[in-house]
């Protein structure tokens, strides 16, 4: 007689308690974020009067922190304890957020208070951002991280479908600066569910006589010397800055030149959540499909080819309606390249590592979008807002040349 021993079978991924607080944190957070999306923006193009120009340096603000902190960031993310550091960046988050509602009441709202707050928003998204990713792997085990990852960014997209929408008509009825007052309750609801997970988070330990400057360059090292990480990241940055070149115009056009009002704004940030929410539904079987190399490639390729061919239908009338559709699937395209690679980077960097493995590709990637912000502001205050649009379009389809060139040197470890 033989007796089989089997496992028992793992619970499912939102009975796990912590993972399910982190993924209710972040939810919480991201709806309050939707609504800062165009809120922000808003209040400089409407109540400020912000030129072309204006309007992009405050883009670029919103992602400055990463240019400046993101590498030593890193390091200290990798020296401290990572729910902590969440914590505390969501409570800053809150307070800058706040200030922004109390100066326009008072009638000295600026726009270099806008600047500092998007600048403040930026650092401490840069920490919150390191230690969320390098904290992930400690709440759920190695095979399920890409089940995660799917999670959570299906929640984001899902809270930003309709974040926007709920955004503009909130910016109709009370005003901007005081729709931005959400976002700062949001994130104080996600410093209150990520205090309450249980699983230990011990200070990492720390070897001796280790210097910030070395860390910081072991960090860079992983990365770019191997060849897989190193084209996922500069695809992203490639993809990251010249979207942003367009995208920061993009409310500038809306709202400025055609003079839709913020509901209607607000519908193309919707539009690219469902997409996107689409798109993390199929990540998994698109890759199962083609294989992870083939299908981040596709995923670069198609969604360029169809942010591309959205820009002629920005018109003030019925042809809105398909660009949005088009750009909504350019997100569902694009979204297996953003999971997969996240997944992968995760699963090919030691647990040490992270934090400073995640520093370096959000300082390439994300320290990229500031400069496109300024292109962009640039390009469209003396070129028009138009040109700038499709510059970014254009330049973006050039993401997936470091992708092809590691694959076409036959890297095998892209067909997980």
């Amino acid at each position: 007689m033989t007796t089989s021993l089997t496992s028992p079978p793992r619970p499912a991924l939102f009975r796990l308690p912590d993972f399910r607080r982190l993924w209710i944190g972040d939810t919480v957070s991201q709806a309050g974020t939707a609504v800062t999306v165009l809120a922000l923006p808003l209040v400089a193009i409407g109540p400020l009067d912000a030129s072309p120009f204006e309007a992009g340096l405050l883009v670029m603000c919103e992602y400055l922190g990463f240019l400046l902190l993101g590498l030593p960031a890193g390091a200290w993310v990798d020296r401290m304890r990572r729910r902590r550091v969440m914590i505390v960046g969501d409570l800053g988050r809150a307070a800058l957020l706040a200030t922004l509602p109390l100066a326009a009441w008072l009638g000295v709202l600026t726009l270099p208070q806008l600047y500092a707050v998007a600048f403040g928003l930026s650092v401490c998204t840069a920490f919150f951002d390191i230690a969320y990713q390098s904290h992930l792997p400690q709440l759920v085990d190695e095979e399920r991280l890409m089940e995660a990852n799917v999670a959570l960014e299906a929640s984001r997209t899902v809270t930003a479908a309709g974040g926007p929408g709920a955004g503009g008509a909130l910016v109709a009825a009370v005003t901007a600066p005081v729709a931005l007052a959400v976002d700062a309750v949001s994130f104080l609801a996600s410093a209150l569910f990520l205090s309450r997970i249980r699983r230990p988070d011990p200070r990492p330990a720390r070897a001796p006589g280790a210097r910030l400057r070395e860390e910081v360059a072991e960090g860079l090292r992983f990365v770019f010397r191997d060849r897989l990480l190193r084209a996922l990241t500069l695809t992203a940055a490639i993809s990251n800055l010249c979207g942003t070149i367009g995208t920061s115009m993009l409310l500038v056009l809306l709202a400025g030149e055609l003079g839709l009002s913020p509901f209607l704004c607000g519908l193309v940030f919707t539009a690219e959540a469902l997409g996107g929410f689409l798109g993390s539904l199929l990540t998994t079987r698109i890759a199962a499909r083609l294989g992870e190399r083939r299908a981040m490639g596709a995923s670069v390729v198609v969604s360029g080819v169809l942010w591309l061919l959205a820009l002629p239908f920005f018109q003030a009338d019925g042809r809105y309606a398909v660009a949005c559709v088009l750009q909504g699937l350019g997100w569902t395209a694009f979204m297996t390249f953003k999971i997969s690679s996240v997944a992968l980077r995760q699963r090919l960097t030691p647990a040490p590592l992270l934090g400073r493995v995640t520093a370096t590709f959000r300082f390439v990637v994300w320290g990229c979008m500031p400069l496109g912000a300024l292109v962009g502001g640039l390009v469209g205050q003396y070129a028009g807002v138009r040109t700038a649009l499709w510059a970014g379009a254009v330049g973006e389809l050039l993401a997936v040349v470091p992708l092809l060139a590691v694959t076409a040197r036959g890297h095998g470890a892209l067909d997980i």
